[in-house]
């Protein structure tokens, strides 16, 4: 028998991508249900070769339930994710709403997938795993070699994000006003606070009183959790006029001297990494290419001559899978082959 899985958020951009990487990974499920609010019941959502219709998420019982994936939003998740991680299910959370809780793991399979063992083994779970921040995940996956080979002592990341990090709505603002821009009309702001097309935005979520950015936190806190909290780390993210795929620009210090070569044949051998770097024209990777990718993608891998053990790095992935959606699968697969969770209708 499989496992039971159910995806919350079922007709948004992650919740869908759950569903395709699902199916693209043949997940050893025996039943997949798309949950939706309300408004959305009966809606038909694509999964693999057959479609299923919404149900509603308030009258839902998880009771037999394995993996609830969870991709509504921070608000629904603080609800709900509690309430199904005490009927039993394990539930993946792709929000904010607990990535920084000192009881909840906060997981990417290539890093710290080993963190899981500790976690199913306490009595007193919350039964919750989150998925961090979509710049974090790609980003982590790429430190984590080099972190083992030379100890990273601080990092300097700018991230260029893409508008589908913020939804549906971000894509179709991008969109429209693209459109727009080509017959003479005035680019109106809703989504975001400026222009976007033809444009960047140097603003992601909400400023805090440091003068950062809640996304720029998020970067710091969550290196900190997954990876090492003696790690120093300063972040800029920037939203640019792309649909799908984040890059980021990463300067590295490191405790011990490590050279361009010895970073590439690193991170050639980690899990979840594809090394395009070839220095000519075109030999690096962009969004446009990372599109529906699993791998995170590093390129322009260079000595930083500016400081002691420092090294510079171009980082691309897509957000929707391995920032979101896939990286929320991979931790699912992640508990079952470690033997951690057994499907409840075997």
């Amino acid at each position: 028998m499989g496992y039971k899985v159910a995806i919350v958020g079922a007709t948004g951009n992650v919740g869908r991508e759950m569903l395709d990487i699902l199916a693209e990974r043949n997940f050893p499920a025996s039943e997949v249900v798309a949950l939706a609010s309300s408004r959305s019941v009966g809606r038909e959502i694509s999964f693999g070769d057959r479609t299923l219709k919404c149900k509603n998420l308030d009258d839902f019982d998880f009771t037999g339930t394995d993996f609830v994936l969870m991709s509504a939003g921070g608000t629904l998740s603080q609800t709900w994710s509690p309430r199904i991680g005490a009927s039993g299910a394990i539930v993946i959370d792709n929000s904010s709403a607990f990535r920084y809780h000192e009881d909840v793991p906060l997981i990417v399979p290539e890093v710290n997938g080993h963190v899981l063992d500790a976690y199913m083994a306490r009595t007193d779970r919350k039964n919750i795993i989150a998925n961090p921040n979509c710049s974090t995940a790609q980003l982590v996956v790429a430190l984590k070699p080099l972190h083992d080979l030379a100890q990273i002592t601080r990092m300097v990341v700018s991230t260029y994000q893409s508008v589908s990090g913020a939804g549906k709505d971000a894509m179709d603002e991008l969109w429209g006003q693209t459109k727009g821009i080509f017959v003479n009309e005035t680019p109106q702001a809703h989504k975001f606070t400026k222009q976007i097309a033809f444009n960047v935005i140097p603003h992601i979520d909400v400023f805090m009183e440091d003068g950062y950015t809640k996304e720029e936190w998020k970067v710091l806190a969550e290196t900190k959790k997954m990876l090492d909290p003696k790690i120093k780390v300063t972040c800029t993210a920037v939203r640019v006029p792309v649909f799908v795929g984040h890059g980021e620009a990463v300067n590295l210090e490191f405790a011990r001297p490590i050279t361009p070569d010895e970073a590439r044949e690193a991170l050639r051998n980690a899990p979840g990494i594809s090394v395009v770097d070839k220095r000519e024209d075109g030999g690096y990777v962009t969004p446009v290419e990372a599109k529906g990718e699993d791998a995170t993608f590093v390129s322009r891998i260079r000595e930083d001559v500016t400081v002691e053990n420092g090294l510079v790095m171009w980082v691309v992935s897509d957000n929707l899978r391995k920032g979101a959606a896939l990286n929320t699968v991979q931790i699912a697969e992640t508990l079952i082959e470690r033997g951690l969770v057994t499907a409840k209708a075997s």
